[in-house]
């Protein structure tokens, strides 16, 4: 199989009811050259059956989909097993829940073929929103946002959202030291732009999930993304990478 122009790597935890609508929409509104890697946890996981009866069936037909056994447990570690199986110059994290956006990916492959070695998911830029979230959640990654961006000059106005298209180039030069949930993608986030590498935005419409249950921790990572929050600013204040 040749190397496609972009690698989606999908995390998922037992989408079996949901996977489906998530994979026809990516199928039908993105046109660049894509593959699907779907990373999960155990065999048992209940995606598994429904993502071969997709590959069977017509609606699969000529769209790429390998599955990634996580070799450990949790997102984080799934993901980045994601990465180290990823190939295509440029690599996109993809949530198991979202049929809204597959539309805005080839906007964010632009970015990417404008030179820009981070793309990122923005909810708060015009045609952006997020809806429906936990309050605390909201608050704090509205403050996070805003400071991050006026405050440390982050490019990104939504630098907490872990939906990111990645070049090759970040992956294989920025180590990843961040061990918890989605601190990963605020980690290359702030270290990009430490180096002086290009980011730019796509405004994305982020709806909180009502059917399964999310991975997102806020108590159990606050403080793994304070220590890429303090970084950031560090860079505003001189630091080099």
């Amino acid at each position: 199989m040749p190397i496609p122009d972009l690698d989606i790597v999908l995390p998922v935890y037992n989408e079996g009811r949901g996977i489906l609508p998530v994979l026809r929409s990516l199928k039908d509104h993105i046109r660049t050259p894509l593959r699907i890697l779907l990373c999960y946890d155990f065999e048992e996981d209940d995606t598994l059956p429904a993502v071969r009866a997709f590959q069977e069936g017509s609606a699969g037909r000529d769209f790429p989909i390998v599955l990634v056994k996580n070799p450990a447990r949790g997102p984080h570690s799934a993901i980045l097993e994601g990465f180290r199986r990823s190939e295509a110059p440029a690599v996109l994290v993809w949530p198991a829940d979202d049929v809204t956006n597959a539309a805005q990916v080839d906007l964010m492959m632009g970015k990417f073929r404008e030179g820009h070695d981070i793309v990122a998911a923005c909810r708060f830029m015009p045609g952006g929103t997020m809806q429906g979230c936990p309050w605390l959640k909201d608050l704090l990654v509205r403050c996070a946002a805003f400071s991050l961006h006026r405050l440390a000059g982050v490019p990104s106005r939504d630098a907490s959202n872990g939906l990111r298209l990645f070049s090759r180039r970040v992956l294989r030069e920025i180590p990843i030291e961040s061990s918890r949930g989605f601190t990963y993608s605020i980690e290359l986030l702030v270290k990009a732009h430490r180096r002086g590498w290009r980011v730019a935005d796509v405004p994305f419409r982020w709806i909180e999930r009502t059917d399964g249950k999310s991975r997102f921790r806020v108590g159990a990572w606050l403080l793994a993304y304070l220590r890429w929050y303090v970084y950031a600013f560090g860079t505003r204040l001189g630091l080099r990478a």
